[in-house]
């Protein structure tokens, strides 16, 4: 798959790390790597989780903007949990072509 990574959520993506992951619950913490400011990027995190929420397989998702964290329920057997490594680092690993492709697709609407 060849995705563009210059869309605006795959930028904020490639600034998201892991903090902690079970298959079924990730939480992410936004690490730097963005030049917006704070209200800029709780917006961003915002559109991000109403993107990744509109999927199957997406539960909740719990946005901590001051914390920059964000929390992500989802069902392990439609997302597979090496999906989310894939879409962090905006490169093919099993299952993230679907997440960056909501992504992409979320940044042309």
């Amino acid at each position: 798959m060849s995705v563009d990574l210059d869309f605006p959520l795959l930028r904020f993506a490639r600034a998201l790390t892991v903090a902690h992951h079970i298959p079924g619950r990730i939480r992410l913490k936004l690490t730097g790597g963005l030049e917006a400011d704070l209200m800029a990027q709780a917006a961003t995190a915002k559109r991000f989780g109403q993107s990744l929420g509109a999927m199957p397989g997406i539960g909740a998702i719990n946005l901590n903007p001051l914390a920059k964290s964000c929390t992500i329920e989802y069902d392990p057997k439609v997302i597979p949990a090496s999906a989310w490594d894939g879409l962090l680092s905006g490169q093919d690993a099993p299952g993230s072509e679907i997440l960056l492709q909501t992504l992409v697709n979320a940044a042309k609407a």
